[in-house]
């Protein structure tokens, strides 16, 4: 059993699991179906790397289409996929990167950053997120305030503090 916070929770099961390859994703994310192939496809063709699928949320509503494109921006252009989108992760990757550090928030911009960019890739299939987050919290503040929290993260905001504004 794990104490509570994301990326201690996750370094857990990274650390009990026995496979090469680790998936990480979230509770409310589903892969859309043939998302096996296309992670065999490219595990055989990067065996020491890291994938991300395609960011999607389930609303049909054009806020929901225009975040989508700019997280598509974010990850295709930067390479900055991050965990609403699985991460795939090669267990040599993932060690030799640390792997996730015991943070309440930030775990998977903290891990995606001390992966070399050249190892990073976009699958095309879909992660299917729940909007719930921004349906509630407003599809342009919702995004601003996760803006705000990697700003404050990148510039040493102690990440408990950051937590507290994303919450």
């Amino acid at each position: 059993m794990s104490k509570p916070g994301r990326g201690q929770q996750l370094a857990l099961g990274a650390e009990q699991s026995n496979g090469r390859w680790l998936l990480f994703l979230h509770a409310d994310t589903v892969l859309e179906a043939g998302w096996e192939s296309a992670a065999e496809d490219f595990i055989t063709a990067h065996p020491d790397a890291v994938a991300a699928f395609t960011f999607a949320l389930d609303d049909a509503s054009p806020a929901a289409r225009r975040l989508e494109k700019i997280v598509a921006w974010r990850s295709h252009i930067l390479r900055l996929p991050y965990g609403d989108q699985g991460l795939l992760i090669s267990r040599t990757t993932y060690a030799a990167t640390g792997g996730f550090r015991s943070l309440p928030i930030m775990e998977d911009v903290e891990l995606i950053g001390r992966v070399p960019r050249r190892k990073i890739h976009m699958l095309p299939l879909r992660a299917v997120t729940s909007a719930d987050r921004y349906r509630q919290g407003g599809y342009w503040r919702r995004p601003l305030r996760n803006l705000a929290c990697q700003l404050l993260w990148r510039l040493g905001f102690p990440a408990r503090t950051v937590a507290q504004l994303y919450r």
